[in-house]
């Protein structure tokens, strides 16, 4: 039953990632990329804070330790994605970004030496052909901002399978409080550091940087820390990529791009990929039993 709960809330969190495409969008036109990283963490640290500020006093040593680590992958992972976004194209940094699915496996395999179950491995591949079917647009060269891009899907899949790692025993809403309180003053930090204003005062920029920050910062991360106490880092990976499918989703609705057949296959994929990572096929297995039975 926790598994199912830990999934819903992982599908919850990518849907709304997905819609998060579109606040991001009208945000660039009002923010810099690293105030928008700032604004979003620091309206989610408020947030967290304010709600759970009865929660602080259970704060421990190892919780903080905890915390500082996700948040500086965390933070790493969104700016290397900002960087390497000004030297490639959107499409690339997208795909790229979804390796992080692939890489978590492989994380697990080097520093718990797990045996990778090659129905997740498949189920990840899978993923990352989905968003890569689309997101990308063929071209055979890679410059410094694909170099960057994956470096942030490094990152991602780190945050990714240190939260499944530390939330087995630590309090997931106080690990997300620490995480996204740090991750918000490194992007202050980095945003003084660059001698930009804080502050806009068109409504529209601070209202796409509000639902950034509660809907895709708050919300998400707490649900994400939540969900992967019950399910393994890769599933979680697997899940968490069909952000790309509900980014497509909304873009249609609210932005009114064009479905394409390209779209519909992407998307196929990235079904299959959740398919074949959660069944293992066992019902194939089950009409086999039925039919020698």
């Amino acid at each position: 039953m926790r598994k199912y709960l830990g999934e819903t809330l992982l599908i919850i969190t990518a849907i709304i990632w997905g819609s998060g495409f579109v606040a991001n969008a009208i945000a660039l036109d009002h923010w810099t990329p690293y105030q928008i990283l700032a604004g979003r963490f620091l309206i989610g640290a408020v947030m967290l804070i304010a709600i759970f500020y009865r929660s602080i006093r259970n704060l421990n040593k190892k919780i903080i330790i905890q915390g500082v680590i996700l948040g500086i992958f965390l933070y790493a992972a969104f700016a290397l994605q900002t960087v390497g976004l000004q030297y490639t194209t959107p499409s690339k940094n997208a795909f790229l970004t979804a390796v992080n699915v692939v890489i978590v496996p492989f994380l697990a395999l080097v520093i718990y030496r797990r045996r990778i179950d090659f129905f997740e491995l498949g189920g990840a591949f899978l993923a990352m052909l989905g968003v890569g079917v689309l997101s990308l647009k063929i071209n055979s060269t890679i410059n410094i901002g694909d170099l960057l891009t994956l470096g942030c899907a490094v990152f991602f899949a780190l945050q990714i399978f240190y939260t499944a790692k530390y939330v087995k025993d630590s309090d997931p809403i106080l690990l997300t409080l620490v995480q996204i309180t740090v991750a918000a003053v490194i992007g202050v930090l980095v945003v003084v550091f660059k001698g930009d204003p804080l502050v806009v005062a068109e409504k529209e920029g601070i209202l796409s940087l509000v639902y950034l920050g509660v809907f895709s910062t708050t919300i998400a991360y707490l649900l994400q820390t939540v969900a992967q106490k019950w399910l393994s880092e890769t599933t979680a990976a697997i899940i968490l990529s069909t952000e790309s499918f509900w980014g497509m989703v909304f873009s249609v609705a609210l932005l009114a791009e064009v479905m394409t057949f390209k779209m519909i296959v992407g998307a196929a994929l990235i079904l299959c990929a959740i398919v074949v990572s959660e069944t293992k096929f066992s019902f194939l297995k089950k009409n086999k039993l039925e039919r020698i039975s």
